[in-house]
């Protein structure tokens, strides 16, 4: 990697730090450029505007989600083997890779839902595709795989059970509650399983 795409991916790593604990409204400049050892005109050498550095945002942030989620369940068996380790790396996402903050993939969800235009397209484009991949999962659990209806259903299940798990171990304090995801996200597998035979 040369140093000016070093540079620009190090910004857009503090960038995306502050913004899952800030929302992107909330990235500072002058903090921005503090920590990166920049002037605020250096920043800007490396992006045409600040929506510029958004995108960069939420581009390095939905790709980091894969890399950390999807990249270690790519190689295994589609089916239940996957959908367990891929459950497993998405609670690791929000517990390990940000225990600042939280999901940044959230934080940006509830921020730009309500605001039309680039960004916001974006991050709807990568998120649709992601639901794709796991309605594609959740078919593949058993023959006769799901219909449709039914594999988004137990995606809206798996990420309530994402979002709850967040939820109760951030906002309550609950040190059960990855045993409890993991209990209900199993239960669902099960039930899906057994409504096949």
């Amino acid at each position: 990697m040369r140093k000016g795409e070093a540079t620009r991916a190090r910004i857009v790593g503090e960038a995306a730090r502050q913004a899952a604990m800030r929302g992107l409204t909330g990235v500072s400049l002058a903090d921005l450029a503090e920590a990166v050892g920049l002037s605020k005109s250096g920043i800007f050498k490396h992006f045409d505007s600040k929506e510029d550095m958004h995108m960069a945002v939420v581009e390095a942030v939905m790709d980091r989600f894969a890399e950390v989620i999807w990249k270690p369940a790519e190689a295994l068996t589609p089916g239940r083997e996957r959908l367990e380790v891929i459950f497993e790396r998405w609670l690791h996402w929000a517990e390990e890779e940000w225990p600042d903050s939280g999901c940044p993939v959230t934080a940006l969800s509830v921020e730009l839902d309500d605001q039309p235009g680039p960004l916001r397209d974006l991050l709807h484009k990568r998120l649709q595709g992601w639901r794709k991949t796991m309605v594609r999962e959740f078919r593949a659990l058993r023959d006769p795989p799901l219909s449709e209806a039914e594999a988004q259903a137990a995606y809206f299940q798996m990420k309530s059970f994402v979002l709850g798990h967040s939820d109760s171990r951030r906002m309550m304090g609950d040190d059960d509650a990855k045993r409890s995801a993991n209990a209900a996200f199993e239960a669902l597998l099960d039930r899906t399983c057994r409504a096949a035979a």
